[in-house]
C-alpha cells in the first residue's frame, strides 16, 4: 500500500474523529471526551502531512522548516494553553481566527505564485489542459479574500476583548456603504482576474480585504463581540475550506466547512439570543445608542452588606444564580461553587441561569463552572429557567448586567428592546454583585439596580463571595 493511499486513509479517520470531536464538545459531560478525539484528529493529519512530504522527497530543507515549524507551534500551543486564564479565553480564540486567516492568505499567494505568475510551468500547464486554470484563479482570489478579512478582523476582535482599544463601534460616514462597496468591488476584481490574472488585483484584493476586516469589526460595539467571535470561526473555517481547494487537500476542505457552517450556526443563536439579525450586527452601532440612554433617572438604589446576604440565603429555599463576565473578571467562580455546596448541604435549592451571551464567549460561563466543579445538573440555560424565577425566593446576579436588564422587555426605546433577558426581577429578592454603578459592556444603564427589591452588593465579587462564605 503506498504512503498516498495511506495518508487518504488517515486523513478520512482524522475528518471523522473531528466530527466526533464536535459531537462531543455539544454536551458538559462528553466535552473532554470530544477534545480528546479533536487532539487525536489533528496528530494523526499532521502525521499523514509529513509522511506525505516524505514520499514526495521534499528537500532536506523544507523538510527540516517543515518539522520546526510543526514542533514550534505544538510548544507554543501548549505553553498558551496552560498559561492563559478562562477570562483571557475570549481574546485567545479571536488571536487563533487570525492565524488561520493569515495561512489562507499566504496559501493564495503561493497558488498565485506557482500557477498564474509561472504560466510556462508544469502545473499551469496541467490545469490548462484541464480547462480548470480559471477556477484555480477563483480559488486564489476567493481564498485570498476571506483570510485577509478573518485577519484583520480578528485583530481588532482580539484588541477589543482584551481591551487594548475601546469596545466603543467606529463610526464612518457611509460605513454600511463601504462596506457593501468593498463586497461589490471584491466581486468585479475576481472576474476580472479570471480572466486576466495579474498581480496588481491579487495585491487590490488583499488590500482591499484587509481594510474591509479591520473596518467590519472596528464599527460592531461591544453589546455584539460575542456574535462577532462565533462570525470569525465561521470565517476561519471558510478560509480553511478554501486553503483546502488550492492544496487539493481533502481533510481541509471538510475541517474547513465543519467549522465554517458550525460558527454560522452558532453566530445565529447568538443573534438570536440578543434579538438581533445577523444583518444588524454587521452594520454595527449598538454601542452608539445604548450610550445615550445610559443616563436615565431611576432613582436611587439600594446597597447591603455581605453579613445581609447571608441571612437571605440561609433563610431561603432557592436560589438562583446568575453569572455573567464580571464573576470571571474576579475569579468568583470557585467561591461560587463553595456557595452552592454550602447552601445544597442546608437544603437550599440552588440553580444557575446561563444567558446564551453571558460573558463575551459563548458557553464562557458554562465553562467556568465546570472549571469550578459546579455540577452539570444544576446549571440551566435561559430557556428552562425563564419560568423559574417568580417563585424563587433568592437571586445572585454576579457580574452580569445586559443580560438581566428588564428595559429589554419593558421599554421599547430601549436599544436593547426585544433582546430575551433572564427575568430576575420577578424574584422575591435580588441581590446584584457590581463595582461600582457603571453600565454594562453594552453600554445600558439597567434600571433593575434601582428597583424595591434589588440591593447592590458593591467591590471584587470574589472578596464579597468569600465574605457571605465567611458570615455563613
Amino acid at each position: 500500500m503506498s504512503t498516498e493511499t495511506i495518508a487518504s486513509s488517515a486523513y478520512i479517520v482524522a475528518a471523522l474523529l473531528f466530527i466526533l470531536a464536535l459531537a462531543g464538545l455539544s454536551r458538559h459531560e462528553t466535552a473532554k471526551v470530544g477534545n480528546t478525539f479533536g487532539i487525536a484528529g489533528m496528530a494523526l493529519a499532521l502525521a499523514a502531512t509529513i509522511a506525505l512530504a516524505f514520499e514526495h522527497e521534499i528537500e532536506v530543507v523544507g523538510l527540516v522548516l517543515l518539522i520546526a515549524a510543526t514542533a514550534a507551534g505544538t510548544a507554543i500551543g501548549l505553553w498558551r494553553a496552560r498559561a492563559v486564564e478562562m477570562t483571557g479565553m475570549p481574546e485567545l480564540i479571536a488571536l487563533l481566527h487570525s492565524f488561520v486567516g493569515l495561512a489562507a492568505v499566504l496559501v493564495g499567494w503561493n497558488g498565485y505564485l506557482s500557477v498564474e505568475r509561472n504560466l510556462d510551468g508544469e502545473e499551469a500547464h496541467l490545469l490548462a489542459a484541464q480547462d480548470l486554470l480559471g477556477i484555480h484563479s477563483a480559488e486564489v482570489f476567493v481564498g485570498v479574500f476571506i483570510g485577509a478579512v478573518t485577519f484583520t478582523g480578528s485583530i481588532v476582535a482580539f484588541l477589543k476583548l482584551s481591551a487594548r482599544i475601546g469596545s466603543r463601534p467606529l463610526m464612518l460616514p457611509g460605513k454600511n456603504v463601504l462596506n457593501v462597496g468593498a463586497v461589490c468591488a471584491f466581486a468585479l476584481l475576481t472576474v476580472w482576474f479570471v480572466l486576466d490574472p495579474q498581480l496588481w488585483l491579487l495585491i487590490a484584493v488583499t488590500v482591499l480585504a484587509l481594510a474591509l476586516g479591520w473596518h467590519l469589526v472596528a464599527s460592531i460595539g461591544g453589546g455584539d463581540m460575542p456574535v462577532v467571535v462565533s462570525m470569525l470561526n465561521s470565517y476561519s473555517g471558510w478560509a480553511a475550506a478554501a486553503s483546502g481547494f488550492l492544496l487539493g487537500n481533502d481533510l481541509l476542505i471538510i475541517t474547513g466547512a465543519l467549522v465554517g457552517s458550525s460558527g454560522a450556526y452558532l453566530s445565529y443563536i447568538m443573534c438570536r439570543g440578543m434579538n438581533r439579525s445577523f444583518l444588524s450586527v454587521i452594520a454595527g452601532g449598538f454601542g452608539v445608542e445604548a450610550a445615550a440612554s445610559a443616563d436615565g433617572g431611576y432613582g436611587e438604589h439600594r446597597e447591603i452588606t455581605a453579613e445581609g446576604v447571608a441571612e437571605l440565603l440561609t433563610a431561603a429555599d432557592s436560589v438562583i444564580i446568575t453569572p455573567g463576565y464580571g464573576m470571571a473578571v474576579a475569579q468568583a467562580q470557585y467561591g461560587v461553587a463553595e456557595l452552592t455546596r454550602k447552601l445544597r448541604d442546608r437544603g437550599v435549592d440552588v440553580r444557575f441561569g446561563i444567558h446564551p451571551v453571558a460573558g463575551r464567549l459563548p458557553g464562557h460561563m458554562n465553562v467556568l463552572l465546570a472549571e469550578a466543579k459546579v455540577p452539570y445538573d444544576i446549571v440551566l440555560e435561559m430557556d428552562e429557567i425563564n419560568d423559574d424565577f417568580a417563585a424563587t425566593a433568592v437571586v445572585l446576579v454576579i457580574g452580569a448586567n445586559d443580560t438581566v436588564n428588564p428595559a429589554a422587555v419593558e421599554d421599547a426605546d430601549s436599544p436593547i428592546a426585544g433582546m430575551p433577558v433572564l427575568t430576575v426581577w420577578e424574584a422575591d429578592d435580588v441581590v446584584v454583585f457590581k463595582r461600582s454603578m457603571a453600565s454594562g459592556y453594552a453600554g445600558v444603564q439597567n434600571p433593575l439596580f434601582f428597583r424595591d427589591n434589588a440591593a447592590m452588593l458593591f467591590g471584587d465579587a470574589k472578596d464579597r463571595v468569600e465574605d457571605i462564605l465567611h458570615a455563613i
